[in-house]
């Protein structure tokens, strides 16, 4: 809704600021040390916000960098998850902090993070969902793909973080495992969800992932992106960089 605009009151001048002066030390009296004054540190600067990113479909595409893909040393267990998630003392791992998240109607929680009842949507086959254990938390980008294009060369701190990652909605989904198992580790040039309805959140999606992990792209992947992306007019890309 558009905010309403009002005239402002005109504003005081503020007074000057007053320049105080510290307290003179006393003096020391005859035959004893001088005292000194203990000096407060500096507080640290605090680290700048990331601010998120928005640009139409196309630019965004256009922003990923094209090389060739290269799986050579790729082990999935090279990006450790499920970790203990954003709470560690909530007793529920990543997966089942996603599954919290997502869920259309809230499971019960029960002991050691045990979720019953409950109700999600797989977007990528417009499927209602009832049992938390037929669903499959898919990265966006697999973590195969992920090595393909850049995540090689990460430490394995940061490998384990994208796996992980919570930090912005598009990266992990809960999807119906027969849709993530037909997946795989496959990019948008060999596979795409199901559902017509799907494909321009898809494809904002893994944008939005590759940008946010600075991810590159393959040739054919590249040109399957845009393609798509002329079919989603409208359709904007959000991504934040990963710390």
């Amino acid at each position: 809704m558009p905010l309403a605009l009002s005239t402002p009151a005109q504003a005081a001048v503020p007074a000057p600021p007053v320049r105080t002066t510290p307290d003179a030390a006393p003096a020391p009296e005859p035959g004893t040390a001088p005292v000194s004054r203990p000096v407060a540190p500096a507080a640290p600067a605090a680290a700048p916000a990331v601010a998120a990113e928005t640009a139409p479909i196309g630019v965004a595409v256009s922003r990923l960098a094209v090389t060739t893909e290269d799986r050579t040393g790729y082990d999935r267990d090279k990006f450790r998850h499920w970790n203990t998630g954003l709470d560690p003392a909530d007793g529920c791992n990543t997966r089942a902090e996603v599954l919290i998240a997502e869920a259309v109607e809230a499971p019960a929680i029960g002991p050691r993070c045990a979720l019953t009842g409950g109700s999600w949507w797989s977007y990528y086959d417009e499927q209602t969902i009832t049992s938390a254990g037929t669903l499959d938390i898919d990265h966006m980008v697999p973590l195969a793909e992920a090595w393909d294009s850049g995540a090689s060369a990460w430490t394995a701190a940061r490998r384990e973080a994208y796996a992980n990652d919570q930090g912005q909605a598009s990266s992990l989904v809960a999807v119906t495992a027969r849709s993530n198992r037909s997946k795989s580790d496959q990019d948008p040039a060999e596979w795409l969800p199901p559902a017509e309805s799907a494909l321009c959140r898809y494809v904002s999606e893994w944008t939005a992932t590759k940008l946010r992990w600075d991810l590159t792209v393959d040739e054919n992947e590249q040109d399957r992106l845009f393609l798509l992306a002329a079919g989603c007019t409208g359709t904007t890309v959000t991504w934040e960089t990963a710390p």
